[in-house]
């Protein structure tokens, strides 16, 4: 039997900070977090980081329509990167903002009646179970902050110099397969 790989991410998020939108009342409220040691590791294996001293959030809830919810904030985290070029590690701050707008079933037709936030650029998202995870929405905005190919100030990646011995060419070995009656069809 073959194993499969999915690209789903894990059906369990790393980092899991839920909260009921019905807790949550007319004046709103606001939810600090702060990752503990072991939830930066684990998302240390999960991102492929080199380390993850510090993740933040801090969010404001508020209702949104009849039943739905909105999430304002930030996550702001400490991350160390290998060097895409050095592999030296590189530590850098991320600081991203956060606005969503959850509904229990959002549809075209929700926004059209007007329930999408105007500050919110996205559709809305779903609310499972009557719950948002801040924990997962803390995650994600982290992953899609980091930097996909970091790189130390200052280091360059220098393709090697093709010397002028015609077989050091990357493609010389090919050319040697070729039969000489062989008609170049490319």
């Amino acid at each position: 039997m073959k194993p499969t790989t999915s690209a789903k991410p894990p059906a369990t998020p790393v980092w899991s900070v839920p909260v009921a939108a019905a807790d949550i009342r007319e004046i709103g409220r606001r939810l600090d977090l702060v990752a503990d040691e072991t939830t930066r590791q684990a998302i240390v294996k999960t991102a492929g980081l080199a380390a993850l001293p510090r993740l933040e959030a801090q969010f404001d809830l508020t209702p949104h329509g009849a039943d739905g919810l909105r999430v304002a904030g930030r996550v702001a985290a400490t991350v160390v990167q290998h060097c895409v070029v050095t592999l030296e590690p590189i530590e850098s701050e991320i600081e991203e903002a956060v606005d969503l707008v959850f509904l229990p079933h959002p549809e075209p037709a929700a926004e059209a009646a007007g329930l999408q936030s105007s500050e919110a650029d996205e559709p809305p998202e779903p609310l499972r179970n009557g719950e948002v995870d801040l924990g997962a929405i803390a995650t994600e905005f982290l992953l899609l902050g980091l930097d996909p190919y970091p790189r130390k100030p200052g280091a360059a990646f220098d393709a090697p110099v093709a010397e002028d011995d015609p077989s050091s060419h990357p493609f010389a070995a090919l050319a040697a397969l070729k039969k000489p009656g062989d008609q170049n069809q490319g």
